[in-house]
């Protein structure tokens, strides 16, 4: 993401209901104003790719930030259904982050609704979200209370389920993610923080460049005090947090996901040692970081080799998603990933609020003797396979480390290449384990 940002304050009133806003975005440092932003701004805006009409939103409130609202609703798309907020890093646009990041897809397929805020070189040079400018990005204020306002638009215009909101960004959407998660945590089920920073690292834009280039050396306390402080009084339960980072980010550097670690684990009153690791697709290494309950409370993703970028990883299975373009690096499906951490693959509400993501069970709590859908018409088949092969073949999906029977929601075990069982398809795109014979 570009490093040079300029912004635009106000304040607003939170969504009846729910009090927090959206994050905003990382700019970069002063210090190297003209420099970088010729460096670090891509030479042609993202390729267009062929995806699904954005619909703009006008009159969603006030919008004290001035930024504008887009969203994608699939057609048909139940009452009740999820919200995704998904903030573009700078120098991109809502188009561009619809058409390359994945969201679509799985909205698609998994029935939720997504709004992309924009900004523009209005309120940034760079079309960056003002993460660091205490003044736009904090509860009831600027971008973040309009954010804020779109969230509110959607569950009352969308029917979108107020305890199943989402928020994502990249880069300076990133940081804009990281302080709504924070401001808002009331609002927010979850968060994905992509290439991002800390929540509240920098309260001015004169300190920008040092939180995205230097250990700020805070305590875990010290950075989920940031947190707290927020939101004075509120107790929880917090947002469930994704926090995704290339090895070889030089823009936002990676000790940016061990404070964000620190930060959200310190929070939830949890260990910043990993409940557990394993090793994803794309060099990907995934820490989880479990709550008292045993559930994923905190995600770290790392990936090898990987700069400053969103990761995707085009094609056609159903783990893979997005395109190519700038700041839109071939890596891993992140958001195939952060979806299902979220638990959105579950058609169901969640069993408890605001959580949505199983440890052991799916939230859509199966019984071990899963609904009979077969017909004598249909030709059954059998698929033997590891969990992950059974994932990438669509056959089941991963959430918190496991795996589970599409259709079924059979808790097929952990998610890695160890564990094989036997799916039968009994219906279309319905699967039971079949591990005595088919």
């Amino acid at each position: 993401m570009p490093r040079t940002p300029t912004s635009v304050p106000v304040s607003a009133t939170p969504p009846s209901g729910r009090r927090r806003g959206v994050l905003a975005s990382l700019a970069a440092a002063l210090l190297t104003l003209a420099a970088s932003a010729l460096t670090l701004t891509p030479s042609g805006a993202s390729p267009a790719h062929a995806a699904s009409t954005l619909n703009q939103v006008t009159g969603f409130g006030s919008n004290p930030g001035n930024l504008a609202m887009y969203s994608y609703v699939p057609q048909g798309l139940p009452q009740g259904a999820p919200l995704v907020v998904a903030l573009h890093g700078c120098t991109q646009t809502a188009t561009d982050y619809h058409n390359d990041s994945g969201w679509s897809k799985y909205a698609d397929q998994w029935g939720f609704a997504v709004v992309y805020p924009q900004t523009s070189s209005a309120n940034n040079s760079l079309s960056c979200f003002s993460w660091f400018d205490s003044t736009k990005d904090t509860r009831g204020n600027g971008e973040a209370a309009s954010v804020a306002q779109m969230v509110s638009y959607a569950e009352s215009h969308y029917g979108s389920d107020s305890h199943r909101v989402y928020v994502t960004g990249l880069s300076a959407g990133a940081g804009m993610t990281a302080d709504l998660l924070a401001d808002y945590p009331d609002v927010f089920a979850g968060g994905a923080i992509d290439s991002g920073l800390p929540a509240q690292c920098a309260t001015a834009q004169s300190a920008a460049s040092s939180c995205q280039m230097n250990n700020q050396n805070l305590t875990p306390a010290q950075w989920g005090d940031k947190v707290r402080n927020s939101d004075p009084g509120y107790s929880g339960p917090w947002p469930r947090v994704a926090i995704w980072q290339g090895t070889s980010d030089y823009t936002v550097y990676p000790v940016n996901a061990t404070e964000l670690r620190d930060q959200w684990t310190n929070a939830w009153g949890i260990s910043q040692t990993a409940s557990s690791t394993q090793t994803l697709t794309g060099g990907t290494t995934e820490s989880i970081y479990n709550d008292s309950t045993g559930k994923p409370a905190v995600e770290m993703y790392s990936i090898s080799g990987m700069g400053h970028g969103l990761a995707v990883d085009p094609g056609s299975g159903t783990a893979q998603c997005g395109s190519t373009g700038a700041y839109f690096l071939s890596y891993i499906c992140s958001t195939y990933y952060t979806a299902t951490f979220w638990g959105l693959n579950s058609s169901a509400p969640p069993t408890s609020t605001p959580s949505t993501t199983p440890s052991t069970t799916p939230s859509t709590t199966p019984t071990s003797t899963p609904p009979t859908t077969s017909t004598s018409s249909y030709p059954a088949q059998c698929f033997t396979a590891n969990n992950y092969a059974q994932t990438v073949a669509g056959r089941a999906y991963q959430s918190g480390g496991y795996t589970y029977a599409n259709g079924s929601n059979q808790n097929m075990g952990l998610w890695n290449v160890a564990v094989t069982h036997t799916l039968k398809e009994t219906s279309p795109g319905y699967y039971v384990i079949a591990d005595s014979g088919c």
